[in-house]
């Protein structure tokens, strides 16, 4: 882990800014780059490797059940944090979604949502976001990727609502911590090649998060200017010259 962390450290010394200016709500940016640098290596040495190969040897229909039960059980924060959010027919909705999933789908199936009980998607840096926290500058994770200061330690209170943090068997416990992480990356692997060929990746990133977590906070709305992140727009290359002499200027009309 030291190792790690000097490497991180080191990568962020050496990373470059393009134009030599921040991004307005990155004042990290130097040091986020040096992160996402060591990220993008992790990811392709490991994680990328160990997602394909979980992709092509679990089945769908297991990855799927396996999916529903990991949701599951960090189901009771999201009913938390729509009752901190003030969503209380919503959080009806999702606690009731939580019961029937429980004890008529075991947590593999989805009964409810052929029951019209949609899943949502809440978590405590969404309620602070909800109660006027600003997000802060971002910040790039070694190896959990893009956050925020506001929702990076936003993200303790989300790990005491998970229920496998309350499973006696701490084997168990890492097991499927350790699996729903690849089965992530497993369903992220079709955006790689967007990833990949990007002019600047790390801007790619950077901005989609942010917009993300606007219109999560915003269940879909627009929002007014409420000094949260901005996003900067993800610069393009120079356009490549054209070669050949320049065109001859139009003839002037004759004179009358």
């Amino acid at each position: 882990m030291t190792a790690a962390l000097a490497a991180v450290l080191l990568l962020g010394g050496c990373a470059t800014i393009p134009g030599g200016k921040h991004a307005p709500g990155d004042p990290f940016e130097r040091v986020n780059r040096g992160v996402f640098k060591f990220n993008t290596a992790a990811d392709r040495a490991v994680f990328r490797p160990v997602a394909r190969g979980w992709k092509a040897v679990v089945p769908t229909p297991v990855r799927r059940g396996f999916s529903n039960f990991v949701s599951n059980l960090a189901y009771p924060g999201v009913v938390i944090n729509d009752l901190l959010q003030g969503k209380f027919t919503q959080g009806g909705h999702d606690f009731t979604r939580l019961l029937i999933n429980t004890i008529f789908g075991l947590g593999f199936f989805d009964p409810a949502a052929k029951a019209g009980l949609a899943r949502h998607d809440e978590d405590f840096g969404q309620t602070l976001g909800t109660w006027g926290v600003p997000a802060g500058p971002y910040i790039m994770l070694p190896l959990f990727g893009p956050s925020s200061v506001r929702d990076a330690p936003a993200r303790l209170a989300d790990e005491y609502t998970d229920g496998r943090r309350y499973l006696n068997d701490s084997n168990l416990r890492w097991g499927i911590w350790v699996g729903e992480k690849v089965e992530l990356r497993a369903s992220l692997l079709p955006l790689d090649a967007t990833l990949d060929n990007a002019f600047d990746p790390y801007a790619f990133v950077r901005n989609a998060w942010v917009e993300h977590r606007k219109y999560m906070i915003n269940d879909g709305r627009t929002p007014a200017d409420n000094g949260d992140l901005e996003m900067e727009p993800e610069p393009e290359p120079d356009p490549a010259p054209t070669s050949g002499p320049a065109p001859a200027p139009a003839p002037e009309p004759p004179a009358n």
